[in-house]
């Protein structure tokens, strides 16, 4: 039988946002840390069996405390340790729902930043059912700006059609086991390559559908990613 898990990664210290006191993640927004509003677009979601919050050993603890307190009585959210990288902390969500569930051909994660707090119930729900129909998809929007490449980083080296960029947000979804194979399949030298797990099934060769984003869908990243959120959260 299909399970649908929503896979909430809260594995970042927060470097950019220059705050040594604690993860971007948990910092305020609203009068709620930021991962508080994530969690809640995926708790009003029915198409969620579990989910499962990948937080840093040090901040697990935490995390729990903070859901019970703005999120009292979800008992379908299970916070565990993230891995040493991105796709090790999918990984080990992809693990422990093999060890407490089963894991089959059928089973989809739907990955998502914790420090998005601003996923819409569509985006949501068409990763969902397109990761059910074509095994994986990713959400991205359009490049609203002209791409440059400079493979030496001090001059242009390309600047590809602008039609055919787009920005990777999140969620990313995937038919889990399909996704646990093949990562387990590439080599170290293809893992270092890696920049998020959409790129496991490219090296691949295996389809991964478009989903349609947000400009809204922001990444929480830089100080001034905060005042975009507070202004956000005002509209709303």
């Amino acid at each position: 039988m299909e399970k649908v898990f929503g896979v909430i990664l809260a594995g970042g210290i927060g470097t950019r946002m220059g705050n040594a006191e604690k993860p971007k993640q948990f910092l305020e927004i609203g009068g709620k840390p930021v991962i508080i509003h994530t969690v809640e677009k995926f708790v009003v979601h029915p198409g969620f069996d579990r989910i499962l919050i990948l937080s840093p050993k040090a901040w697990v603890g935490y995390t729990e405390d903070i859901l019970s307190r703005y999120i009292p009585g979800a008992d379908k959210i299970t916070v565990i340790e993230g891995g040493s990288t991105r796709n090790e902390t999918i990984m080990n969500a992809i693990r422990y729902i093999e060890s407490t569930a089963g894991l089959d051909e059928d089973t989809i994660i739907v990955t998502h930043d914790s420090v998005r707090p601003f996923v819409t119930y569509r985006i949501l729900d068409e990763n969902i059912r397109f990761a059910r129909e074509f095994g994986a998809c990713d959400t991205v929007i359009p490049a609203s700006d002209t791409i440059v490449q400079a493979l030496d980083n001090e001059k242009i080296t390309d600047i590809p059609d602008r039609r055919f960029m787009y920005q990777g947000q999140t969620p990313q979804s995937f038919h889990a086991s399909r996704l646990k194979q093949l990562y387990e399949s590439l080599t170290d030298q293809e893992r270092d390559t890696l920049t998020d797990a959409c790129k496991i099934l490219v090296l691949k060769g295996e389809h991964v559908h478009l989903v349609q984003g947000e400009v809204s869908n922001i990444k929480i990243t830089y100080p001034y990613d905060i005042t975009v959120a507070q202004a956000l959260l005002g509209k709303r």
